[in-house]
């Protein structure tokens, strides 16, 4: 069968509407039904869709096993919103300003336990451990990613190395491994399954870059997310390492400020900081580097070998991201 985004689409967001999440107590359940009801990209399960496409037919066999991913990539949200005190998701409320912390995490939890139960219901036994193992080695590494981000805040000075390790495991692995899935559930050879890991790897960590120039620089109205939460955090993101690492003294007492500085107003503290981001044009130099993972990612799947109308719809999605606005 052939593979038509809005088809696929479609017959995501209404395999999510149908899960069987659970009802009682309606406190630990209804959240898990809101964050999952947000929308969003939803480009793992499209990824563990595409991996199948690109080796196989009948993509839609794997409908189940996809929402799997898009629910561990939820619950990983809805633990970092509590971390990052997020007001914001998707343009609505984050579960634990919708609700409370402790709802946030125990919801969170269940979502985890769901996880598991619906890849141990829709993977194929002969599969079952190898992927089973695979996703327990990603999900391992996102939580590391995620502790390393959180590092970084109680830090003054992080590298970009270290930046770039971070973004790869708390971001880019997963995207690997949802078309890495696909690809075993297609029956791929061991080549064309590390080809299009290695793609969604490097569309990954050029989906976190655009994602951290977003944040600064994109529009509210379509980001989904408040502007500026980065900088209002002091997340070290590429554009603040490279600030630093470029600032000359005088602008570096000033970020130095702005990161020490409590009891400010948030909008006063975004508006100097991103001066001084045009001041040293880092957002041009982090497009730069963008551009670079992305052009890696077409190598990796020029290197899947891949037919070519196959290889055109993973194009055509990795495009989708590099055009992104939200």
């Amino acid at each position: 069968m052939d593979f038509d985004f809005v088809t696929a689409q479609a017959a995501i967001e209404n395999a999510i509407q149908k899960l069987n999440l659970g009802e009682n107590p309606r406190e630990l359940y209804d959240p898990i039904r809101y964050i999952m009801s947000l929308g969003g990209k939803r480009m793992r399960p499209m990824l563990v869709l595409l991996g199948k496409y690109a080796v196989a037919d009948e993509w839609q066999e794997e409908l189940q096993a996809a929402l799997a991913v898009e629910m561990f990539h939820n619950f990983t949200l809805l633990h970092d919103d509590i971390v990052d005190k997020a007001p914001l998701r998707r343009g609505q409320p984050t579960v634990h300003e919708k609700w409370n912390d402790s709802i946030a995490l125990l919801s969170g939890d269940v979502m985890l336990v769901k996880t598991y139960e619906h890849l141990l219901e829709h993977l194929p036994p002969t599969l079952l451990p190898v992927i089973l193992r695979r996703f327990c080695q990603t999900a391992a590494k996102v939580c590391e990613g995620q502790q390393m981000d959180m590092n970084f805040e109680g830090r003054k000075r992080v590298s970009m190395e270290e930046y770039l390790s971070m973004i790869r495991l708390k971001t880019a692995v997963l995207l690997g491994f949802s078309l890495e899935m696909g690809a075993l559930l297609g029956g791929a050879t061991p080549q064309t399954v590390a080809a299009l890991y290695e793609f969604g790897l490097q569309l990954g960590i050029g989906f976190q870059l655009k994602d951290d120039i977003l944040d600064v620089y994109g529009e509210p109205n379509k980001f989904g997310k408040q502007i500026g939460g980065d900088i209002i955090a002091n997340k070290k993101t590429f554009l603040l390492i490279r600030a630093l690492e470029l600032a000359n003294p005088m602008q570096t007492r000033e970020l130095d400020y702005w990161m020490n500085a409590t009891d400010t107003n948030p909008q006063n503290k975004i508006d100097a900081v991103k001066e001084i981001y045009d001041q040293l044009h880092v957002r041009q130099q982090a497009e730069k580097v963008m551009n670079s993972y992305f052009d890696n990612a077409f190598a990796a799947l020029t290197a899947a070998n891949l037919a070519p109308e196959r290889a055109q719809r993973l194009r055509s999605f990795a495009q989708s991201v590099i055009e992104r606005e939200k």
